[in-house]
């Protein structure tokens, strides 16, 4: 695995646009680019495989759902294929254990890039799928349980897959509608217990939004 997914991430995106040009294959005057602003609703899934039962069950972990910001930014390689760059800036989650309560909270910055197909390009009502990459940095705890600290091990590189729609509503402003599912994992350690487990957050992300495009 890439030690450094972030910058191979952000290199893709970069050399994107460098080749599109050459790839663009526009027939309407809308243009290549979009900006897209959304609020999104982050539900994780939650669910812990523990390695240690006799110190915490399974599904025992719970992160909590929250609202976050997410600025995205779009180029269209023709009328139906565009690579997205997604980016929010870093939150703040509180995590609970069953029977304990809350025992912290930890920080992620979860990047995403992807690949999509957009259906209907020039009408009014365009839907498209998308699916890509995240790789989501993990720090910032402040967590105590059973007598010990606990640090989450990974930063996560997983998939995401995604769902949305724009809505044309003038000449180059578009209501958006994004479903994403991604994938994000990480082991939980605890200083004197050792390796407590795996936790798949795997959230389930619903935004809307306004988008632009030039």
């Amino acid at each position: 695995m890439n030690k450094h997914p972030l910058i191979s991430m952000l290199t893709l995106a970069v050399l994107a646009t460098t080749a599109a040009p050459a790839m663009a294959q526009q027939s309407h005057t809308e243009g290549n680019w979009m900006v897209r602003v959304r609020a999104l609703s982050l539900d994780p899934s939650n669910k812990f495989d523990s390695k240690q039962p006799g110190v915490v069950a399974d599904n025992a972990v719970d992160v909590n759902d929250k609202w976050i910001p997410e600025v995205d930014i779009s180029y269209f390689f023709t009328k139906n294929i565009a690579a997205e760059l997604v980016l929010t800036v870093p939150q703040k989650h509180n995590v609970s254990v069953d029977g304990a309560g809350k025992i912290g909270t930890f920080k992620h910055l979860p990047p995403s890039l992807l690949l999509q197909y957009h259906f209907n390009p020039e009408g009014q009502f365009r839907p498209y799928v998308g699916a890509g990459i995240n790789y989501t940095l993990l720090g910032s705890e402040k967590m105590n349980v059973l007598g010990g600290e606990v640090k989450l091990e990974n930063n996560s590189f997983g998939g995401v897959l995604q769902l949305g729609f724009d809505y044309k509503i003038s000449k180059n402003v578009f209501f958006n509608v994004d479903v994403k599912k991604i994938q994000l994992r990480t082991d939980v350690m605890h200083s004197a217990a050792g390796n407590l487990g795996t936790l798949k957050v795997d959230p389930l992300l619903w935004g809307v939004g306004i988008g632009y495009r030039f």
